[in-house]
């Protein structure tokens, strides 16, 4: 076929972050729509399960496929999402999706000096902005496309064509968005979900908690109560935490060239010392030194 049919029939994968209002959108009532927009556009959609605010929304299929997709999210999120208080509406309220785009890949999305960017801008009319942090415990980062539907279906078109030229360097670490199960630790104003001992917090503590981040906290299930965030922790003195990692997990927490380990470290701020393999053990024993906090947030970053 011509080169442009060869194009439509590409395998894509595309991810997107969603918050709830936007997922109850998509999915509808008894998940009616989600159900109609696969059948129409024979791609593939998976929404990530959770009870936290954000989920992944997955769509695979051709390419021609997922830009089907695209395109009746786009209009059913400006159908029940643009409608003002009044129940007008207010006008064409621009759409907004945020792809979740490996790190590797947004180089070439931008451009030398963003040269590649500015032209997606013009020539679609669509706000592009390609976010400067990586999204928690990832390299990926959230691309984020605003305009109304005709001009996102575009933008989204030319990004892919970019991605599907220029493929992710390395290993990639997909982003989950934060689990709701244990506590939430709020660290730079990322929400990190764990379970640990040094969850216990008094009440006047979460609430002077609240007030200082910015963030209400959500109360987490099996009573534990959301850990101290870094800088607050009135029991910030050094200590040690050992635990054993069976040998074949090792290499995953190593990562390659120690990247994996040297990224826990960054993140959690704590020093992270694994031991020497020993004859006869299936195990390896990991030392986590720093404060509580730290500890628990290297903690949760290795077993997750």
């Amino acid at each position: 076929g011509s080169p442009e049919e060869t194009e439509l029939s590409i395998t894509l994968t595309l991810r997107m972050l969603m918050h709830g209002k936007e997922i109850g959108s998509i999915i509808g009532k008894k998940g009616e729509t989600v159900k109609r927009i696969r059948e129409q556009s024979s791609a593939r959609i998976t929404i990530s399960e959770g009870s936290c605010p954000e989920r992944i929304t997955t769509i695979t299929g051709s390419t021609d496929a997922v830009f089907r997709a695209v395109s009746m999210i786009a209009f059913k999120l400006e159908e029940d999402l643009g409608v003002g208080s009044d129940g007008v509406a207010a006008g064409r309220a621009p759409v907004t999706l945020r792809l979740v785009t490996p790190a590797s890949q947004c180089g070439s999305l931008i451009g030398k000096a963003g040269s590649k960017i500015r032209e997606i801008r013009e020539s679609t009319g669509a706000q592009v902005l390609v976010a400067a942090d990586l999204l928690p415990n990832s390299t990926e980062r959230a691309v984020t496309v605003s305009g109304v539907p005709d001009t996102i279906i575009q933008c989204v078109r030319q990004i892919c064509a970019v991605i599907l030229e220029s493929p992710p360097k390395g290993a990639t670490i997909p982003y989950h968005p934060g689990l709701s199960l244990g506590t939430i630790l709020l660290s730079a104003n990322q929400g990190f979900s764990m379970q640990g001992q040094y969850s216990g917090v008094s009440p006047a503590e979460v609430t002077k908690l609240q007030q200082l981040s910015g963030h209400t906290l959500p109360f987490a299930p099996l009573g534990h109560t959301p850990a101290m965030m870094p800088g607050l922790d009135a029991s910030s003195q050094s200590s040690s935490q050992e635990f054993l990692v069976p040998n074949d997990l090792i290499g995953c927490i190593i990562g390659r060239h120690g990247s994996k380990i040297s990224e826990i470290r960054q993140m959690s701020g704590a020093p992270i010392k694994i031991g020497n393999q020993t004859e006869g053990s299936s195990e390896r024993h990991v030392t986590i030194t720093g404060t509580p906090v730290s500890i628990t947030l290297a903690q949760y970053l290795i077993t997750a």
